[in-house]
C-alpha cells in the first residue's frame, strides 16, 4: 500500500480542520458555489463551478506524484487528504465570489498549489507547478499569442498573420497586375513567405523586442528579396515610401461617377436577352431604380451606387433576362458580411422576381397591392385547374382573405429565408411560381382552416401567426396544406416485428410515408439475431443486418414529395445479439454489403445498461425470439426479467447468448458516433416511465429526430404533427411577453390538432394511430436570438433559468389549450386511464422515474407558475391530445424565420450555410449591432472574425462582457445545453433534439457528456458535433481575399465565387439532400 508522506501532526492538524465544519455546512458549500460560481477557462469559455473537477485534477496530481495507476484503489488517507483539500478550495471559492471576484481557471489552480502546501503536501504541489508551467511553456509558443503597436499609437493589438498574407497578396497582384482570382503558385508562395515572416516576429519577440508595424514590413521586405521576389520587394519599398502621402479621398467615389457621366449624358445601357431570345435594353438608371427601392432604410449602409458597380461587374454579351436579376441579387449577396442589412436588401430584389413571375409587375409599381388582391382569386382557380389546390379553398370568402393579407409582411424575410421558399415551398406550374410570400402563407392557412365551421375567421387568425413569424408549421405541412395531397404530418415510427411478411411490410410502409416527406423511424430490435434458430426451414437467420440494407437502399431510392430523397433512422435495443455489428453501419471501411451509409441510426439504452457502465460490469446480448418479452418492459420490470434472463442463460435454458464487459460495449458506442456520428444515444426507460399514454402501449424507439417518443405496434404506426413558436417574436429586453405567447400557442394547438383530421394517410395504420390518440408536437426555435435579446450567455445560470421558465409557459398553455379543445371538441378517444386522467402532469413524472431507476435523477424540479387552473381544466375537461409538447431540430423553418435553430447554439458569429439552395453567408446580427454601437463594426472586425473562425474570444480589443455574451457552440461548456436541456425536458411529455458539441477528441469528455445526460434525466440525444466533422462546413465560407490559409480555407478568391451563374446547354445535376443535419422532415 503506498502512504501519504504527510506527517502525524499535519494529518491530525488537517482531520481537525475538517471535523470543525460540519457534514451539512460543507454540502451547503458545494451547493451554493455549484449554484452560483462560474469559472472562464483560458481560451474565454465560461463553465459552471463543480468541485468534482476539482476533486479529479487533485487525484491526478496525487497519483502523479504518488505513482498510482488510473486503476489502482488510492489509499484511505490519501482519499481523505484529497476530499480535505478539495473542500477548503469549496469553501475558499465561494468566499471569493460573494466578493464578485471574478473565478479563473488559472486562479482555481493558484489556490489548490497553495491548499497543497498548507496541507503538508510539498512534493504533491511541487510536482503540479512543474506540471503547469510546462503547459503554459506549450501555449507561449502559438504566435497568436504576440502583440504588436500600430502606427502614431501606444495600443497593442493582437499579432494577425492574415494580415500580412493580405499585404504579400496585394504585391504580387499588383506587379503582376492579376485582375482575377489569385492563382495556386502565387498562393503556395504568399503562404509559404508569411509562415517565414511569422517566425521571424516569434523570434523577435522571444529575443525581448517589442514588436511595432515597421519590424514586421521590415520583415516582409527581407523574406521578398531572400526568396529572390526583387520586383515585388522594390513595389512593397515605393509603397511603404509613398503611402503616407495618399488618402481615400483620391479615389472617386461610385456616385461622383454616376454624377460625371449623367453630367455628359453618357448614361449606360445594357441589351439582354428575354425567355424568348428576344434583345431588350436596360439601363444604369432603370437598374438604380430597383436598387434603390431594395436599399431603401439602409442608403447610408448599402449606397446604391456601389450595388449597381458590382451588379454590372457580372454582365456579358449576351446576358439572359434572368442573370440580370441574378447579378443583382449577387450583388447584395455578396455584401452579407459586410452587414446584415444586405440580407434584407438581397431578400426585396429577390421579392422583385418573384412579382413578376407571379403578378407580371414589378416591386417598385404603385398599383402593386390592388394587383395582388386581383391576382388572388385568379390563383385559387388556377391551382384548382392545374390540379395544385384542394378544390374546397373555393368555398372560403376569397375577397375578405384577399384584403386581410399584408404585403408589407413580407419585409420581414432575410434572404436565406425567401430564397428557401422561392426554390422549395412555392407551388410552381412548369417551373413558373405562382405563389407570392403572403399568398404561400394563405394558402397553408386556408388548408389547416378546412374543416373549421367559421373558415374564414380561423383562416385570417392562422395566416397572422403565420405571416408574422409567431409560428410556424413544420415542413411538412408547409408543402401540402391546401394542396390536393395534404399530407401535414411530420414523423412516422414503426416498430417492425419478426417475420418476413411484416419485414417487407414495414419497407414497403417506408416508401408510402416517405413519398409523402414523411421523416421515419424503425424499430428492428423484436428481429431474431444473426444465428438464431428458424423454425420453418430449420435454418439460421442473419440477423438484422441484411434488411436494414434494403431499408437503406428504399429510403435513398424514394424521393419524398418530389422535393428530397427519403429520411430514415433505425433504432436497436442495446441487448440485441447484433448491437456490435449495428454499431459499425456508418463506418466507411469493411463489408460494403453490411453498411447503411444513408440511413441514420439510433441506440434505444435501457437503464440497467447505463448501471452496469457504471458498475464495470457485464452485460449479456440475446436474439429476441428467445426473450420475446422483453423489448415491451422498461423500468423496475425489465431489470427483474432481465436478471431472469442471464440466469436461464447461464444454466443453459437460453441457446443464443453472448457476455460482453458493459464498459467495452460502451466506449465502441461512443468511439463509433465520435467516428461517423452515429448511432444516436438514446434512453428507453425515461421515455416510457414519463410517457402519458403508459395504459395503451410502450415505446420502442424515437423518431428520425429524437424528440417524438409515442407508442407502435403491429397495429400502429406512430403519427406527429409538428410546429414552433418563435421565440424571438414573444420577447423583449425585459423579458418573455406571456400574453402574447398564451395567445399564440393557442392559436398553434388549434391549427396541429386540425392537422389531423385533414390528414391525408398513406396507410392505416397511421391514420389509426393518429386519430385514436391525436399526438402533437409543439416546440420553439429561436433559443439563442432570445437569449440575446435579454443579453445573456448560453453559458449562463441565468440561460438555464430562462430555458426552464420559458418551456414551463409553453407547458402551461400548450397543456391548457388542449383541454380547451377537448371541452370544445371532446378528449382523444384513448384519453381514459391516461396519466393525464390519473392527474399526473410531466413535472409529476420525475419521481416515478427515480423511483424505478432506483437511484437520484438529478433533475431540477422548481415550478414558477400556479398549476392549479391547468390541472383544474384537465379534470373537468380532459385533453384532446395525448402528447402536446416535442422540440423538433427546426432547421428549415428556422431558415425561413431567419432564427436560430431550435435550442442550438449559435454556430459561429460569421459563417456560410450550404442547403438544397446553396451557400449562404450567415453573421450574427445581434453581435453586429453591439460592436456597432462601441463603433468597433469596421473591416478589419470583419477579419478578424473570419480568421477566428467566426470566434470573438481572440480579439483582444473586444470587451469581456461582449466576449462572454457571444460564445459559440464549441465554445460552450457542454454541461450548459445539457443542463438546459434537462430543465426543458422536466416540462415536456416527449422529448427534444439535442445536440451537443465537443470541440477536442477526448473519450473521457464524451462519455462524462453523455453520463451526465442520462442522470440528468433527458430522454434522448440527437447528433455529437466535433471540429474535425464541421471542417466541411466551414471552408464552404471563401474568406480568401488573403494569402495565408488558415487551417479550414479553400485556395479560391472569393471574387470567383460572386458571379452570374451562365445557363448551360446540359442540365446541371440537382443538389440532393444527404439526409444528415439539412434532412427537413422534421423541420
Amino acid at each position: 500500500m503506498v502512504k501519504s508522506n504527510t506527517s502525524d501532526s499535519d494529518t491530525q492538524g488537517s482531520s481537525n480542520l475538517l471535523k470543525s465544519v460540519s457534514k451539512g455546512v460543507l454540502q451547503d458549500n458545494v451547493k451554493a458555489a455549484e449554484n452560483m460560481c462560474t469559472v472562464v477557462k483560458r481560451n474565454g469559455t465560461i463553465v459552471p463551478f463543480r468541485q468534482e473537477r476539482i476533486t479529479r485534477a487533485i487525484e491526478a496530481a496525487f497519483r502523479d506524484t504518488k505513482k498510482i495507476g488510473k486503476e489502482t484503489p488510492l489509499s484511505p488517507d490519501i482519499q481523505e487528504m484529497i476530499e480535505e483539500v478539495s473542500n477548503q478550495i469549496v469553501k475558499q471559492t465561494l468566499e471569493l465570489a460573494t466578493k464578485n471576484v471574478s473565478l479563473t481557471v488559472e486562479g482555481i489552480q493558484d489556490l489548490v498549489e497553495v491548499t497543497l502546501m498548507k496541507n503538508g503536501q510539498h512534493d504533491v504541489a511541487r510536482d503540479y507547478i512543474i506540471y503547469r508551467d510546462h503547459h503554459k511553456a506549450i501555449r507561449e509558443g502559438d504566435p497568436r499569442r504576440l502583440k504588436i503597436h500600430r502606427k502614431d499609437s501606444e495600443a497593442s493589438v493582437r499579432f494577425n498573420p492574415i494580415k500580412i498574407a493580405a499585404s504579400i497578396e496585394k504585391i504580387f497582384r499588383r506587379v503582376n497586375k492579376i485582375e482575377a482570382s489569385t492563382p495556386d503558385d502565387i498562393i503556395e508562395t504568399v503562404n509559404v513567405l508569411t509562415q517565414q515572416v511569422v517566425a521571424g516576429a516569434v523570434a523577435l519577440a522571444n529575443d525581448g523586442v517589442e514588436l511595432h508595424i515597421h519590424h514586421i514590413q521590415n520583415l516582409v521586405e527581407e523574406q521578398l528579396m531572400a526568396a529572390g521576389y526583387f520586383q515585388a520587394a522594390k513595389d512593397y519599398i515605393l509603397y511603404r515610401a509613398d503611402k503616407g502621402q495618399q488618402t481615400p479621398a483620391t479615389a472617386e467615389s461610385p456616385l461622383k461617377k454616376k454624377k460625371r457621366r449623367q453630367a455628359k449624358k453618357d448614361e449606360r445601357s445594357f441589351h439582354f436577352l428575354n425567355a424568348k431570345g428576344e434583345t431588350h435594353t436596360v439601363t444604369e438608371t432603370e437598374l438604380l431604380e430597383k436598387i434603390d427601392h431594395a436599399c431603401q432604410d439602409y442608403e447610408e449602409i448599402a449606397p446604391p451606387e456601389e450595388l449597381l458597380e458590382s451588379t454590372i461587374l457580372n454582365f456579358y454579351e449576351g446576358i439572359k433576362e434572368k442573370e440580370v436579376d441574378q447579378a443583382l441579387i449577387m450583388a447584395a449577396k455578396a455584401k452579407i458580411e459586410k452587414d446584415p442589412a444586405y440580407s434584407t436588401i438581397a431578400s426585396r430584389l429577390l421579392l422583385d422576381v418573384i412579382y413578376r413571375e407571379t403578378l407580371g409587375i414589378e416591386a417598385t409599381d404603385p398599383k402593386l397591392e390592388e394587383k395582388h388582391h386581383q391576382y388572388f382569386k385568379e390563383y385559387i382557380e388556377h391551382g384548382i385547374k392545374i390540379e395544385r389546390l384542394d378544390p374546397k379553398l373555393k368555398e372560403f370568402d376569397l375577397e375578405t382573405l384577399a384584403k386581410a393579407m399584408k404585403l408589407e409582411r413580407d419585409d420581414k424575410f432575410k434572404y436565406l429565408g425567401m430564397q428557401t421558399l422561392y426554390d422549395r415551398y412555392f407551388i410552381h406550374d412548369n417551373g413558373r411560381r405562382i405563389e407570392t410570400p403572403q399568398i404561400f402563407w394563405m394558402r397553408v392557412a386556408m388548408g389547416l382552416a378546412l374543416k373549421e365551421k367559421e373558415k374564414t375567421k380561423y383562416t385570417i387568425e392562422f395566416y397572422n401567426v403565420l405571416s408574422q413569424f409567431h409560428y410556424l408549421s413544420a415542413t411538412p405541412t408547409l408543402f401540402n396544406s391546401g394542396t390536393t395531397h395534404s399530407q401535414l404530418s411530420s414523423c412516422y415510427i414503426s416498430t417492425v416485428m419478426d417475420d418476413l411478411e411484416h419485414i417487407f411490410k414495414t419497407i414497403s410502409d417506408d416508401a408510402q410515408l416517405s413519398k409523402w416527406a414523411g421523416g421515419l423511424g424503425n424499430d428492428w430490435t423484436n428481429v431474431r439475431g444473426t444465428g438464431a434458430l428458424i423454425k420453418g426451414t430449420n435454418g439460421q437467420s442473419q440477423g438484422i443486418i441484411p434488411f436494414l440494407k434494403v431499408a437503406n437502399d428504399t429510403a435513398v431510392a424514394v424521393n419524398q414529395g418530389g422535393k428530397r430523397k427519403g429520411a430514415l433512422c433505425s433504432y436497436l435495443e442495446t441487448w440485441h445479439i447484433d448491437i456490435e455489428d449495428f454499431l459499425e453501419l456508418r463506418k466507411n471501411t469493411g463489408d460494403e454489403r453490411r453498411r447503411t451509409h444513408d440511413t441514420n441510426t439510433a441506440n434505444w439504452i435501457p437503464d440497467l445498461f447505463m448501471k452496469r457502465v457504471k458498475e464495470n460490469g457485464h452485460w449479456t446480448l440475446f436474439s429476441p425470439d428467445e426473450v420475446p418479452d422483453l423489448h415491451d418492459l422498461y423500468g423496475a420490470a425489465f431489470e427483474k426479467r432481465y436478471t431472469t434472463y442471464e440466469k436461464m442463460a447461464e444454466s443453459g435454458k437460453i441457446r443464443l447468448y453472448k457476455k460482453v464487459e458493459a464498459l467495452q460495449l460502451w466506449r465502441k458506442m461512443l468511439s463509433m458516433l465520435f467516428e461517423t456520428g452515429h448511432p444516436w444515444i438514446t434512453f428507453k426507460d425515461p421515455c416510457n416511465i414519463r410517457s402519458p399514454q403508459d395504459h395503451v402501449g410502450v415505446v420502442h424507439s424515437s423518431n428520425l429526430c429524437t424528440e417524438i417518443t409515442l407508442n407502435n405496434s403491429r397495429e400502429e404506426t406512430a403519427v406527429c404533427n409538428l410546429g414552433s413558436v418563435n421565440l424571438v417574436e414573444h420577447v423583449t429586453e425585459k423579458g418573455l411577453d406571456e400574453k402574447k405567447l398564451a395567445r399564440t400557442v393557442q392559436t398553434a394547438m388549434r391549427m396541429l390538432d386540425n392537422v389531423i383530421d385533414i390528414n391525408f394517410y398513406p396507410i392505416p395504420e397511421t391514420k389509426r394511430a393518429n386519430t385514436t390518440h391525436r399526438a402533437v408536437g409543439l416546440g420553439f426555435m429561436g433559443f439563442q436570438d432570445a437569449l440575446n435579446i435579454l443579453g445573456l450567455s448560453y453559458a449562463s445560470h441565468e440561460a438555464v433559468e430562462f430555458a426552464d421558465k420559458s418551456m414551463e409557459m409553453i407547458s402551461y398553455y400548450s397543456i391548457l389549450a388542449s383541454s380547451e379543445l377537448a371541452k370544445e371538441r371532446n378528449p382523444y378517444p384513448s384519453y381514459k386511464g391516461s396519466k393525464w386522467e390519473r392527474g399526473l402532469l410531466p413535472i409529476d413524472t420525475i419521481d416515478l422515474l427515480e423511483k424505478e431507476r432506483g437511484e437520484k435523477v438529478e433533475m431540477d424540479r422548481s415550478t414558477s407558475l400556479d398549476w392549479r387552473k391547468v390541472r383544474e381544466s384537465i379534470q373537468k375537461h380532459g385533453m384532446r391530445n395525448s402528447n402536446c409538447m416535442a422540440i423538433a431540430p427546426t432547421a428549415t423553418i428556422a431558415n425561413i424565420t431567419g432564427v436560430n435553430p431550435s435550442n442550438e447554439p449559435i454556430y459561429k458569429n460569421l459563417y456560410a450555410k450550404s442547403n438544397l439552395s446553396g451557400e449562404f453567408t450567415i453573421s450574427n446580427p445581434y453581435l453586429v449591432a453591439k460592436l456597432k454601437k462601441l463603433k468597433m463594426w469596421d473591416d478589419e472586425m470583419i477579419d478578424d472574425l473570419k480568421y477566428f473562425d467566426g470566434s470573438v474570444q481572440e480579439i483582444e480589443r473586444l470587451p469581456e462582457e461582449l466576449k462572454k455574451q457571444f460564445l459559440t457552440a464549441f465554445e460552450i461548456d457542454p454541461e450548459w445545453i445539457i443542463e438546459c436541456g434537462s430543465r426543458r425536458q422536466k416540462w415536456i411529455d416527449q422529448a427534444q433534439s439535442l445536440n451537443l458539441y465537443l470541440a477536442e477528441p477526448s473519450g473521457k469528455k464524451l462519455h462524462n457528456m453523455y453520463m451526465l445526460s442520462w442522470r440528468k434525466g433527458l430522454k434522448t440525444n440527437y447528433y455529437l458535433r466535433t471540429t474535425g466533422a464541421t471542417q466541411i462546413e466551414k471552408s464552404t465560407l471563401d474568406i480568401n481575399k488573403r494569402g495565408l490559409q488558415p487551417r479550414w480555407m479553400k485556395n479560391e478568391s472569393p471574387s470567383a465565387r460572386i458571379q452570374v451563374q451562365r445557363e448551360e446547354t446540359t442540365p446541371k445535376e440537382v443538389p440532393v439532400c444527404n439526409l444528415e443535419e439539412g434532412c427537413e422532415s422534421c423541420q
